[in-house]
């Protein structure tokens, strides 16, 4: 094999990567609100994909592999670290990029995920916030489609509760 038939995957891998970190890094936020924690989770991802990634580069939907692998990353961080809490004082500079007047909103309903246990919040921020369908949230997440049905049920009931019910639907309508 010559040195380009060998770069050929690690090319691939560093374009995935490339494009998909963003995505994997907002997605690991919305879960730990934390984003040195959520580089970290996408970090953790992404080598635990390049290890792999002769073998996954040829399946059908590499997002879906790696938002599986990222969900999987952080849930498992949850339960080694489950009575540790980080409490900081205010969030990060500039990750808050939405429009003037909303941020204040966006950050209530961040803090607002944080009170959901982590696979409800998994449910939520995969289906309203990353907008995927049902079933392929119960694949991410080794779950029946009736248990994720239910728990965006039952977790949209819960937002409704801690944000009053015109907040919790901008969360559905604004994902």
């Amino acid at each position: 094999m010559t040195a380009d038939e060998l770069a050929a995957p690690d090319d691939e891998f560093v374009t995935f990567a490339t494009t998909a970190a963003p995505r994997l890094r907002r997605t690991a936020y919305l879960m730990c609100r934390d984003w040195h924690l959520a580089q970290d989770f996408t970090q953790t991802t992404l080598t635990k994909m390049y290890v792999v990634w002769k073998r996954i580069s040829r399946a059908d939907n590499i997002e879906a592999y790696s938002r599986k692998v990222l969900l999987r990353v952080v849930l498992d961080h949850r339960r080694r670290l489950s009575g540790q809490e980080l409490v900081m004082a205010g969030p990060p500079d500039g990750t808050d990029r939405a429009e003037p007047g909303r941020s204040d909103l966006r950050l209530t309903m961040i803090d607002a995920l944080g009170c959901l246990p982590p696979r409800d919040r998994a449910i939520v921020v995969l289906r309203y916030w990353e907008d995927q369908s049902v079933e392929t949230v119960a694949e991410v997440l080794g779950v029946s489609v009736s248990v994720v049905k239910t728990q965006s049920r039952r977790s949209l009931a819960r937002l409704r509760q801690l944000l009053g019910d015109s907040r919790a639907d901008l969360l559905v309508e604004d994902a």
